[in-house]
């Protein structure tokens, strides 16, 4: 029975880690003990996130509410109307950054988010949204906005859509009735350009005016604030070309300038909501719903995953996504792990096995014990880590931010001195030369600059999330694909991290399947790992295993002896064959060699003789000599293994994978002198490993990766970049990913300033006009960013 208790329900849900039950919607009297619902009507008690209807006398307890993210004690994010590119980041650095007690401001372009660090005690809400504001932006706190208490109104949402539709419709209306009483297309669209005065109809020039105002409605406040300041940008650079144009007569091309400019920043507001909506994507991995078994009556529950406590059982169909994450109780099936591993082969799932929340339930049904609530997922902390990535900038974001805070202000200069220049030195034509200073002021605008690298990384972040490479900021971004030297542990990097049957040598005419078999019904109740490498070996070669080991007996630290189909046999060590005296020199031989290779050896008897020897190792992962090869050919001079194992274990593995540098029986201080030395002779230098145990040597390196760290908070914390998958291919593919990245910075950069040049010579000759320059600036803005969102499709299943 599915219900939602819209009736009189008694039931007090309490899990028995302690955290109430959330997980009802109620609209008539309940007298459950919940977890911090949030007051709706008619309700006096403390909430949270649980919404109620009329009357309620719970008792609410205190849980984290799903909206909003978890900050340490003296920081708070701000929601910042007005915030969508760097010039407000600076105004805000100004404004915000001087309040006393501030320590760290932090910024979120794309999501118009402000994070402020702050010592207690110091500045309070009141007085930063205030600071806010002296910078000609309003501000909010984010879990207020979150909450819906505080979203932006129509205006806010689609004012820029209207200002500039209005503003190109009243500039073709102008043009139209400027055009039919010039009676010539040509001659009203190059009027005044052949020096001949030219007066425009009144009527045309109305809605001229008209149109710049609406053109110019949110691009003056801001050129305004950037006057008073002092700290001149480009709003304050298209307002002094607006003006310019209108004070010597050339109303077209100042209309044409405002609309094209408002134009280009509604076209650049669209194309950064596309890489926020590509982040915003991550988010809706995981249901808004889910489905769970009351602890009491075993009713099923559909309620959102907010609302899911702790500790109960939900239930997953085929073709459904996984709300949460948790251990399967019952059932099984394929998960299809790709939104957060980017692995493509689906896992199979069954009881004890961990799930996660945004993977794909494929064609069975299953249910799940609840570990973590829906704020503290790994889907939810790789989504928490990625907004907070944003606000650890590329040093490429922080050169050109640099570059345009001196930049802008010499454009202005420049163009003072050309519009002052010819005329005052060499009495050129006053009109001529200031309207070409005004062209280098429009093309000087450095928007396409500015806005072409944060877009980039934010690409390249998201689509390295979709991948799952979780990167925790743009500097680790650019520093993976400008590594010279890579240092890896071995267990669980290279090789699998737990025994795995190598070679299995069948003796006295038994065959291979007769082996296994045997082998896995004197297993079949044992939990050593060896054990436990023998059984999935059978599985994974289909060997049925039919008959059954009656009498069993384990000897202690040697092996076991039980009957099958009546008569005696025995496994166990190297040792134990040797006890059991049906050792031959031959057999004693092949064992003495596969212990060489550091494999552990298991003997299979009977009464009569050795049916055979199996041996269990910790397996090489396929990929990683795949992985190697493509390492060195991205060109890294030094390749390094660190491992705590033996010199024969570790120069085995090495000699497999294709690395020559195997540093063998280390301790954690040796792995740490091992990354200083690679630090000190290569610079920049990467350390894999597990995220736990490698941590201070991950620590000294330039950077630290975690491999495999899905279902590993640890790992996801401790690291900069995190695999959330098992595939060292994925590595090389990140490298490649990041010089791709950086590749289209420089192109982006390049570019921007390219045009710019040819642009300013056309102006000095008199080749360019004011809407010319406009067209190429707002081209070369969507063009940079276009190239940018290229990175969203980058795969690493395609190469």
């Amino acid at each position: 029975m599915k219900h939602q208790h819209n009736h009189n329900c008694k039931h007090e849900h309490q899990p028995s880690d302690g955290v109430a039950d959330t997980g009802h919607q109620h609209t008539a009297d309940c007298n459950h003990d919940h977890a911090a619902p949030k007051q709706n009507s008619g309700c006096t008690h403390d909430h949270g996130a649980h919404k109620h209807g009329s009357s309620c006398n719970h008792d609410h307890s205190a849980v984290a509410s799903s909206s909003s993210e978890p900050l340490s004690s003296n920081q708070t994010a701000y929601k910042v109307f007005g915030l969508d590119c760097p010039e407000e980041i600076a105004i805000l650095n100004k404004e915000v950054g001087k309040k006393p007690g501030i320590v760290k401001l932090d910024f979120d372009i794309l999501n118009a988010k402000m994070t402020v660090t702050i010592e207690p005690g110091t500045s309070g809400n009141d007085d930063i949204i205030a600071a806010v504001a002296a910078g000609g932006m309003r501000a909010v706190l984010w879990d207020e906005w979150l909450s819906n208490d505080d979203q932006e109104t129509f205006w806010q949402q689609h004012g820029r859509t209207i200002t500039t539709i209005i503003s190109g419709m009243l500039l073709v209306t102008g043009f139209g009735i400027h055009w039919y009483l010039h009676g010539s297309f040509m001659e009203a669209f190059v009027a005044g350009d052949d020096g001949k005065e030219h007066i425009f109809p009144l009527s045309s020039i109305v809605l001229y005016c008209i149109a710049i105002i609406a053109g110019g409605w949110f691009v003056a406040p801001k050129a305004l604030g950037a006057l008073r300041r002092l700290r001149l940008d480009m709003n304050f650079l298209m307002v002094v070309a607006v003006v310019g144009a209108i004070i010597i007569g050339e109303w077209f091309e100042a209309t044409t300038v405002t609309f094209l400019f408002s134009l280009s920043l509604l076209l650049e507001h669209w194309s950064i909501g596309r890489a926020q909506r590509a982040v915003t994507a991550l988010m809706d991995l995981a249901p808004a719903v889910a489905r769970y078994r009351c602890p009491h009556d075993g009713d099923i529950m559909e309620v959102p995953v907010a609302e899911v406590p702790l500790g109960v059982n939900v239930l997953v169909r085929p073709g459904e996504k996984i709300p949460l994450d948790g251990e399967v109780t019952t059932g099984s099936s394929g998960v299809n792990q790709a939104p957060i591993t980017g692995e493509s082969v689906p896992v199979f799932k069954e009881a004890g096995d961990e799930v996660f929340a945004g993977t794909i339930n494929e064609n069975g049904s299953f249910e799940f014990k609840v570990t973590k609530l829906a704020t503290d997922t790994t889907l939810a902390r790789i989504i928490q880590m990625i907004q907070e990535a944003r606000s650890r900038r590329a040093s490429s974001e922080q050169w050109v931010e640099t570059f345009a805070k001196y930049y802008t202000p010499a454009m202005i200069l420049f163009s003072l001195l050309i519009m002052l220049v010819p005329p005052l030195l060499f009495s050129a034509l006053w009109v001529e030369w200031i309207y070409r200073g005004l062209v280098i002021l429009v093309i000087a605008c450095p928007c396409a600059l500015v806005i072409s690298t944060p877009v980039s990384i934010v690409s390249g972040l998201t689509a390295a999330a979709r991948n799952g490479v979780l990167i925790k900021g743009g500097m680790y971004l650019e520093l993976i694909g400008q590594i010279r030297a890579l240092a890896m542990d071995k267990t669980g990097t290279l090789t699998f991290g737990h025994p795995e049957v190598q070679t299995i040598i069948p003796l006295n005419g038994h065959s291979r399947q007769e082996l296994l078999e045997r082998a896995a019904a004197l297993e079949a109740h044992s939990e050593h790992p060896l054990a436990r490498a023998v059984l999935r070996c059978a599985e994974t070669e289909q060997v049925e295993v039919k008959m059954v080991a009656e009498n069993f007996q384990a000897v202690k630290g040697k092996g076991a002896e039980a009957d099958i189909d009546g008569r005696k046999f025995w496994i166990g060590s190297h040792r134990f064959m040797e006890e059991k005296g049906e050792e031959t020199p031959e057999i004693h031989q092949r064992a003495q060699l596969l212990e060489d290779e550091a494999h552990s050896v298991i003997a299979i008897g009977n009464e009569d003789h050795v049916c055979g020897l199996i041996s269990v190792a910790d397996g090489v992962r396929p990929a990683a000599s795949v992985a190697v090869a493509n390492m060195k050919r991205l060109g890294l001079e030094r390749l390094t293994v660190l491992t705590g194992d033996n010199a024969g274990t570790g120069n085995a593995v090495g000699a497999v994978v294709g690395i020559e540098d195997i540093r063998t029986e280390l301790l954690p201080e040796d792995k740490v002198a091992g990354v200083e030395e690679l630090v000190e002779k290569y610079e920049k230098v990467a350390m894999i490993g597990d995220g736990v145990n490698d941590a201070p040597a991950m620590a000294v390196a330039s950077l630290g990766i975690a491999m495999g760290a899905i279902g590993s908070d640890v790992a996801i914390e401790t690291a900069d970049i995190a695999l959330m998958a098992d595939d060292l291919n994925t590595l090389p593919w990140l490298i490649s990913h990041s010089r791709r990245t950086l590749n289209i910075i420089k192109q982006n950069i390049w570019f921007a300033l390219g045009l710019k040049v040819v642009f300013m010579a056309l102006a000095m000759t008199g080749m360019a006009t004011l809407w010319m320059a406009i067209v190429a600036d707002t081209g070369a803005s969507l063009l940079v960013i276009f190239n940018a969102l290229r990175l969203l499709k980058s795969s690493h299943n395609k190469e």
